[in-house]
């Protein structure tokens, strides 16, 4: 069983930024990919970023130039550093990794962006 347990969320005005983890199990677990997405209420739940153990990266268009994924393979966090937020970025938002080909989720961090 892999746990993962988000950080990081809270309300902004636009324009500001925030930094969200995602810790995961310890050392001994060797993640594959992790990734963040993000849900509103009454709307299906939507891809911000990915990245596998080697670095690479992929962003939803939405986000890509605002947003930066990264993380750290020895402590299995991921982190996503969200600048230029927008009140469209309103969400919870929820890391997952994958891990013997389960995918896992984390229980989410609410971002409210406020005009």
């Amino acid at each position: 069983q892999v746990r993962l347990v988000e950080s990081g969320g809270d309300s902004v005005q636009a324009g500001g930024s925030l930094r969200l983890s995602c810790e995961g199990p310890g050392s001994t677990y060797r993640i594959g990919a992790m990734g963040w997405y993000r849900q509103v209420p009454g709307k299906q739940r939507e891809l911000v970023a990915t990245i596998n153990r080697d670095g690479n990266t992929n962003y939803a268009d939405s986000v890509k130039g605002r947003f930066t994924i990264s993380r750290d393979n020895a402590k299995n966090t991921v982190y996503l550093q969200m600048n230029s937020l927008k009140p469209e970025d309103t969400a919870v938002y929820l890391c997952n990794a994958q891990w013997f080909g389960v995918i896992y989720w984390g229980q989410g961090t609410q971002v409210t962006v406020s005009s």
